[in-house]
């Protein structure tokens, strides 16, 4: 599930765009929210560049460990200037190094970091000796890393030498006419031998119109929901999670019920009544628009004396 999908104008010129960064040895910057596929760019990258022979390391800056980042990172020597931890980085020679949350770099290691950008030069904790290392450094970060450097929590030097080349990732919301193509390669993918889900056009709808704050992990994430537990069936909007059911939907936060009460079967005749005007009495894109299925709009239609 590595392929990066859509057709939206973004992410094309993104698919067009990468084998070009992929030449270059160049350090790369990431940016954009989380769950928006920045490891899913970065391997991209690495797949296409001269090192697709060697490893993408992944470093979660976030992860590293309080007290010793810097040995994870670079390593140490002991007294007489022997290695006895090679760090992450020294270890990676030749490969491509991904530095996911570089946001969340320890100001301590920044420096080094950015040393390291500059002359691919790696210190040892205890050792003034330097040591070379060919390494491709691709980095990732969810934060506005402007921001970070306004605020002092970033150093500035560093975050103009990691975005030698910038690529940004828009939100889901923002490439709404990805989602059909998202949805039908990961409710396929993780279908596997099973029935796989279809989405109806109502439901398309919904989740075309739904915010997406976790991006295309959340939708990839829904998708494995469906395939394991409701495998071969037709996705309608009431099938969906709450928040992602029409604007239409009754919210208990939102609705007042006035003091004459309501008539449930008035407001339902008059909006199977809308629905079949909006689809010029065809039933089954009525059905659609009202999320059910056409046998449920002819049960009620026939309830209401509407199929004459």
């Amino acid at each position: 599930m590595t392929e990066i999908l859509g057709q939206s104008p973004q992410i094309a010129h993104l698919i067009r765009t990468i084998p070009m960064i992929a030449l270059s040895d160049a350090s790369v910057l990431i940016e954009g929210e989380t769950g928006t596929g920045k490891e899913l760019v970065a391997q991209a990258i690495h797949a296409h560049s001269h090192r697709r022979d060697q490893p993408l390391i992944t470093i979660n800056c976030a992860a590293l460990p309080i007290h010793d980042a810097e040995v994870d990172l670079f390593g140490a020597c002991d007294a007489n200037g022997e290695v006895v931890q090679a760090g992450r980085l020294l270890a990676a020679e030749g490969a491509t190094v991904f530095l996911d949350e570089v946001d969340a770099l320890p100001p301590s290691i920044q420096a080094k970091v950015l040393r390291f950008l500059e002359a691919g030069e790696c210190q040892l904790q205890g050792s003034h000796r330097l040591h070379t290392v060919n390494v491709r450094i691709i980095a990732a970060s969810s934060a506005n890393l402007p921001e970070e450097v306004k605020a002092g929590r970033f150093r500035a030097d560093l975050y103009y030498r990691l975005q030698v080349l910038l690529v940004s990732l828009p939100p889901l919301r923002e490439r709404t006419e990805d989602i059909e193509i998202l949805l039908r390669h990961y409710l396929k993918a993780f279908s596997g031998k099973n029935a796989v889900v279809r989405v109806s056009t109502a439901a398309l709808n919904c989740l075309q119109q739904y915010d997406w704050p976790g991006n295309v992990r959340e939708l990839m994430n829904l998708c494995q929901r469906y395939a394991i537990l409701q495998p071969g069936i037709q996705l309608m909007p009431a099938d969906l999670p709450v928040d992602m059911q029409p604007d239409f939907a009754v919210k208990k936060h939102e609705f007042k019920l006035p003091a004459s009460g309501i008539d449930l079967a008035e407001v339902e005749l008059n909006l199977i009544e809308q629905a079949l005007e909006m689809a010029a009495g065809n039933r089954s894109k009525a059905a659609r628009l009202l999320g059910i299925s056409r046998d449920t709009l002819l049960y009620r239609m026939q309830k209401y004396d509407l199929t004459k």
